[in-house]
């Protein structure tokens, strides 16, 4: 459901979710301190025409490429991974509430 725009192999895809680029604009408009790159792989995890298959790497200026490089180790550990061991959420809940506390003010303004 690609519709060509022009001669630029640039293409609009109808009905796609922005919810990652809401949540990198959440992240940066709140003052969070994660690096660039995490705002990238933020944004860009589940465009998997860029990351998996190289598309439209003609866009991207040096930051991006490496940005690239970090949202690439990123993808093999995102939720959709394959593994079937059950994480215990309660475990590694410490873990990750420290991570919030470490980048992000306590209290978000959405």
């Amino acid at each position: 459901n690609m519709k060509r725009i022009h001669e630029l192999p640039i293409y609009i895809v109808p009905d796609c979710n922005i919810h990652f680029l809401e949540m990198m604009q959440v992240a940066k408009e709140n003052g969070t301190t994660l690096p660039p790159a995490a705002l990238f792989t933020i944004r860009y995890h589940s465009f998997y025409a860029l990351h998996n298959s190289g598309a439209y790497m003609y866009l991207l200026n040096d930051e991006d490429k490496e940005s690239l490089k970090w949202l690439r180790i990123f993808n093999k550990y995102d939720l959709y991974s394959k593994s079937k061991v059950r994480i215990d959420v309660e475990k590694v809940k410490p873990y990750y509430l420290s991570l919030i506390d470490k980048y992000f003010p306590s209290k978000l303004r959405w």
